[in-house]
């Protein structure tokens, strides 16, 4: 099934549709997203007082889920936009290119399912806010 970004510079949400019913369950596929998955991880038992995130990637593209429980975003780029996202249901991706700035919030029992672009590389990571506003 094609997912429908519209603008691969911007973050956006992204609808996997679901298949299936409430008596026997959903599943929900991501096929054709606008990169080839290269890393697959998730994150949980993040406490829910914690702000994670706090950095940006400078050629990293990601699509996340909250598979479970929400996880509010926080997205801005270079130019100061900041845009807020909520993820609170497993069939809604969040698409984020490279250069966002992001910080997370995650509840009690949220998990988050990220499919990125690239393996793990250190040196993509801006992890100094300073830094990632004088960018270019």
């Amino acid at each position: 099934m094609k997912i429908d970004i519209i603008d691969i510079d911007k973050p956006q949400l992204v609808d996997f549709q679901k298949v299936g019913s409430s008596s026997l369950g959903y599943i929900s596929v991501a096929e054709e997203l606008p990169f080839e998955i290269k890393r697959v991880y998730w994150t949980y038992y993040a406490p829910h007082e914690v702000t994670r995130g706090h950095h940006a990637h400078k050629e990293l593209k990601q699509v996340i889920f909250a598979v479970s429980g929400s996880i509010k975003f926080e997205l801005e780029n270079i130019a100061g936009q900041k845009t807020k996202f909520v993820l609170d249901s497993p069939d809604i991706g969040l698409y984020i290119p490279k250069l966002y700035w992001r910080t997370m919030q995650f509840s009690h029992n949220a998990v988050l399912l990220c499919l990125a672009s690239d393996l793990f590389l250190e040196e993509d990571y801006i992890r100094d806010y300073n830094s990632f506003k004088r960018w270019t």
